[in-house]
């Protein structure tokens, strides 16, 4: 998720509503940004209040955007707003407080008990020969034990910005702080070639690629009549996996509300073989970033490794696309031998990418009571 804009430093920064249409057209300026930034990612979350504002300079001209999401209050007309890996600002700025603070002034004016924003700054990156010796040496547990190949100092003058305006980082037990993951994996693509990203990919990501090649795994794209053939094996993958699926009628509705945006903003990957359904995924792409956004697999035929056909489809897709990254989202921090998750890092190490850490979400409590007491509520869901 690039920041967006020009580093600058502006007179004064107004905030106000603006059509979608407007919305859509400011993200089109842009290189990349994240989908939940998306006027269309409004109708996905129908059960959240929805506004979409932009950021003006002093001369009127639009210099930021971003998608809130509005969260009410059980039984009390207040909300937490919301903004997922947003807004869409000048990130590169030295000054914080211009673009945040007409930001709270005007949730609050909408109603709002606190204010959270994803922060869209790469912090830091793990390359995956430090991750991989991470994940063998049993004295480290986590990532932030381990020096990354890259840190973005600006990451850390932000942090303290965001800190001295009277921001904190969301409560790490969860609560409604389950938001957007901080830790992400990522492939970058930019200046390679298929040959070049293949051979970047460990041995087994190759074998596993060459190995359903040759026993005859197809990869299509399917339509959204496709969708309970995926959700199926999703309530499969879910089961077996021990998480909870989202209804067939939230991928429903995430095609109804992202196609019409851009016809190419999500796609539906089916790997078959012999004519059973052997995984399926979805993809979402914005400009230079596509992600990989759900994925399921069949227990069944494991051995003719459907999940690595697919994937890599979908990574030469993103390049034929113009993409200059691969999201595979998100992964804990731990690197723990015990840790459940650890399969899903080796399983994402292999592509050869990176371990990406942004800046993340941070919490403005602006009545702190009530930003308690929902954190409260939502901790006991």
């Amino acid at each position: 998720m690039p920041a967006a804009g020009t580093t600058f430093v502006p007179v004064a920064i107004t905030v106000r509503t603006i059509t979608a249409d407007q919305h859509l057209a400011f993200n089109q300026t842009q290189p990349s940004l994240s989908f939940l930034q998306t006027p269309a990612w409004a109708k996905v979350k129908s059960d959240w209040r929805s506004e979409s504002l932009g950021w003006f300079d002093d001369s009127d001209a639009q210099v930021g955007a971003g998608l809130v999401l509005y969260r009410q209050l059980p039984k009390v007309k207040r909300y937490l707003a919301y903004l997922p890996e947003g807004p869409v600002i000048d990130w590169g700025t030295d000054d914080l407080a211009p673009w945040m603070t007409p930001l709270a002034a005007h949730v609050k004016q909408a109603g709002a008990f606190g204010l959270r924003i994803g922060a869209p700054v790469v912090a830091r990156r793990w390359g995956s020969d430090a991750i991989k010796a991470a994940i063998a040496d049993p004295k480290v547990v986590r990532l932030s034990q381990v020096l990354p190949d890259d840190v973005n100092h600006h990451a850390t003058q932000l942090r303290n910005q965001l800190r001295q305006l009277g921001w904190r980082p969301p409560d790490d037990e969860e609560g409604f702080a389950a938001g957007q993951p901080r830790f992400v994996f990522q492939l970058p693509l930019a200046g390679k070639t298929e040959d070049q990203l293949l051979a970047g990919m460990n041995q087994l990501w190759r074998r596993n690629i060459k190995k359903a090649a040759k026993l005859g795994v197809t990869v299509s794209l399917g339509t959204a009549a496709d969708l309970p053939a995926f959700h199926q094996v999703y309530v499969e993958t879910a089961s077996r996996d021990g998480f909870t699926p989202r209804p067939l009628s939230y991928f429903q509705t995430m095609f109804a509300a992202l196609l019409p945006e851009d016809p190419e903003r999500i796609r539906l990957y089916l790997a078959h073989h012999d004519g059973d359904l052997v995984a399926a995924t979805t993809w979402v792409r914005v400009g230079q970033h596509a992600w990989y956004s759900y994925g399921a697999s069949s227990a069944a035929k494991r051995e003719v490794r459907g999940s690595n056909a697919i994937q890599w489809q979908m990574i030469k897709d993103a390049l034929a696309a113009g993409a200059t990254v691969y999201d595979l989202r998100g992964i804990t921090e731990s690197v723990d031998s015990e840790d459940p998750h650890l399969g899903l890092i080796q399983f994402k190490v292999g592509t050869g990418g990176e371990a990406v850490e942004y800046l993340g979400e941070w919490d403005l409590p602006i009545n702190p009571i009530l930003y308690k007491a929902f954190d409260v509520y939502m901790k006991r869901r």
